[in-house]
């Protein structure tokens, strides 16, 4: 795919939905949240339909943890920025995570290896409380987003082969409708146009897969 800078590219519209309420924010909600999952169904943009059409299922197995980290002030989530020189999704706002190993007994073992290689974070400090649909990226992959809470006191070192930095965004503000924009791009045939999810925070540029994926974690929390 053309490469292109999407910081630069104007809004198209904003979700607006109201945010979730707060009381849902809190590890125990969470936790029941994910034991017992409502009835609900995820947000497939023509984008990801496009890719799962033009893929015949021939996508690479990946998985990402979502950290949500629980800080007295309000629970955040932990991101990674990755290095400017990566193959894939060079200098992007990711999920800790990456590509199923042969020796991976599952997308949650994918999800915590990759976690304790990248940044450091050992499983022992995870306690996963299940997981979001898979997603499918434009480069390729079939995510399982696997859900993590993570309690302080805690050490990150990142792998600075892969990362750049680690930073933590509050969970407020992701999981409010405001700040989810929609931004579209044309590109050369036969991609043509397309649409994804941003989600600026200060200084970062939440967006792609990333945004995706927190769009579903919202709809399923506040379903």
């Amino acid at each position: 795919m053309a490469s292109f800078d999407p910081v630069i590219l104007p809004v198209d519209a904003v979700a607006g939905e109201h945010a979730l309420d707060p009381a849902r924010m809190n590890a125990d909600w969470l936790r029941r949240r994910f034991a017992d999952p409502p009835r609900w169904e995820p947000e497939h943009s023509g984008d990801q339909l496009a890719r799962m059409v033009e893929s015949n299922g021939r996508f690479r197995l990946a998985s990402v943890l979502i950290p949500i980290v629980l800080r007295p002030e309000g629970l955040t989530v932990l991101f990674t920025q990755r290095n400017a020189d990566l193959k894939d999704h060079a200098g992007q706002i990711s999920f800790p995570g990456g590509r199923r190993e042969d020796y991976d007994g599952s997308a949650i073992e994918t999800a915590l290896r990759e976690t304790e290689e990248e940044i450091g974070l050992g499983r022992g400090h995870v306690e996963v409380i299940g997981s979001l649909p898979d997603y499918f990226t434009g480069t390729g992959y079939r995510v399982t987003p696997v859900a993590g809470l993570i309690a302080p006191p805690f050490e990150t070192v990142a792998d600075t082969r892969e990362v750049a930095e680690i930073f933590e965004v509050p969970l407020a503000f992701l999981m409010d409708g405001v700040n989810h924009q929609r931004r579209s791009v044309e590109l050369p045939q036969p991609a043509g146009r397309r649409s994804f999810y941003t989600m600026p925070y200060q200084r970062y540029f939440i967006w792609g897969a990333t945004a995706g994926m927190l769009r579903n974690l919202f709809h399923f929390l506040r379903t």
